[in-house]
């Protein structure tokens, strides 16, 4: 599975701009982080009221470590996890103990990280820890495997370039960052996948899969004692390496950048990106408030303006990008052919609204509820709580509880987003990608100002 966007929103919840917490967000998890000797680290997160338990696994590798020979690799060798283990043979090995106890699993590949994780009863977590880590220490990556999962990435690879709302996500990358890793794709090109070797997979899996570069995390009705000792017995063997770091993002804009992908489609979908943060930066929390304003819901501005009001878009939204060293804030919207013009007007035309008078307290108030709510609901499972909890690990290289992030949101200011608009909406980090049946860039680039 390909994660396009790499990270979660910076603040998927928040509280009110008062003196308390709601009741909602109360609630706070005793966690307990343990880095072992190899380097490994864990974090386990005692969930009482839930009866299940997630073992999540997260390395700090994806397309951006990648060399343009090898691109989609990261992509590629997530696939070929699941292929087989010595204790478990083949993909139905795997599948059926993990279906046999309902088990909820996957994995997913960003630019930036990839993640294998299973949830089930926590009756059943010896099980699963022992599939998870299984795949993750010890697969086989048989070459007679990786020669049938070609077809199947390929397969993939056409699939997203045949949805135009998904493909234009991979385009706007492309206009951003250029030819570098972070402008590639995660699933590669279809020439390079076709010609990786298996001697490709296991330098990539020795060198990217090690215990400096691995986050454990285990959520639920658990035990941390018990996991750790566990945790600790399983990865005693570990492959041990140097951490292999990813070339720096280079960002060179002064005007307009404009991409036109020609598709005989009966609607058009864009993205309008603008430069902004990385996930370091702390204007992130304000720029995450301002994507909600914008798009976030249908209250939003662009959702009444543009679907509502007008009747141009079945979705329109906005989010807030950040990765480690680049971020940028994406308006997409899926238009009538014949309307695309008019939709991108409007959308700037709000853009610049915020930009020259900002956001109202009911505004600012609202977006930080919506935010609360969403952030609520994500840490009631404990799929959402171990991810949360190993995604600040491995970016900060420490624990940031929710707890932490919603005191960080909510001293966000409507001065602060009103800054953050004033900083970002400009004409000389303005993009747009576009999917649709169109050549002529000028009557776009009429149009594309603030």
């Amino acid at each position: 599975m390909v994660e396009h966007f790499p990270h979660k929103e910076v603040v998927a919840g928040s509280i009110p701009a008062t003196d308390t917490t709601s009741d909602a967000m109360k609630t706070t998890f005793n966690h307990n982080f343990h880095k072992f000797d190899s380097g490994l680290r864990l974090i386990t997160i005692p969930m009482p009221s839930t009866k299940t338990a997630t073992v999540f696994v997260l390395v700090g590798t994806g397309s951006k470590y990648e060399a343009k020979n090898i691109n989609g690799i990261s992509h590629f060798l997530e696939h070929m996890m699941f292929k087989g283990t010595e204790k478990r043979p083949g993909t139905m090995d795997i599948a059926r103990e993990l279906d046999s106890i309902g088990a909820e699993y996957n994995a997913f590949t960003g630019k930036e990280y990839t993640g294998y994780y299973a949830k089930a009863s926590a009756e059943k977590l010896d099980t699963v820890m022992d599939v998870v880590f299984d795949i993750f220490l010890n697969s086989k990556l048989s070459e007679e495997e990786i020669a049938i999962e070609k077809g199947v990435i390929v397969e993939e690879i056409n699939m997203y370039r045949d949805l135009p709302q998904r493909h234009v996500g991979d385009l706007i990358e492309e206009l951003l960052y250029g030819n570098q890793p972070a402008g590639w794709t995660i699933t590669g090109e279809k020439e390079i996948v076709i010609g990786l070797k298996r001697d490709d997979f296991v330098n990539y899996f020795n060198s990217h899969y090690v215990a400096e570069n691995t986050i454990v995390a285990i959520a639920g009705s658990v035990d941390p004692e018990e996991v750790k000792n566990k945790v600790e017995k399983y990865f005693k063997n570990i492959r041990h390496g140097k951490l292999i770091g990813k070339p720096a993002v280079k960002e060179e804009q002064n005007e307009l950048k404009l991409l036109l992908n020609f598709k005989e489609t009966d609607q058009s979908h864009f993205i309008l990106a603008f430069r902004s943060f990385d996930i370091f930066d702390e204007r992130k929390y304000a720029l995450a408030v301002l994507a909600k304003v914008l798009g976030g819901g249908m209250a939003s501005r662009l959702f009444y303006e543009v679907r509502e009001r007008r009747g141009l878009a079945y979705y329109v939204r906005a989010e807030a990008n950040p990765y480690t060293d680049s971020g940028y804030l994406a308006i997409s919207a899926g238009v009538n052919n014949e309307k695309a013009p008019e939709a991108i007007k409007v959308i700037l035309a709000e853009a610049n609204k915020i930009k020259e008078s900002g956001i109202t307290d009911k505004e600012l108030q609202g977006a930080k509820d919506n935010a609360e709510g969403g952030m609520a609901l994500s840490l009631e499972h404990s799929d959402g709580v171990a991810m949360n909890y190993a995604d600040s690990i491995l970016f900060h290289k420490k624990v940031l509880t929710p707890e932490e992030e919603l005191g960080k949101i909510k001293r966000v200011t409507i001065e602060d987003v009103h800054g953050v608009a004033k900083d970002i909406f400009s004409n000389k980090g303005l993009n747009l990608a576009l999917i649709g049946p169109f050549k002529d860039e000028d009557k776009f680039k009429e149009i594309l100002k603030l």
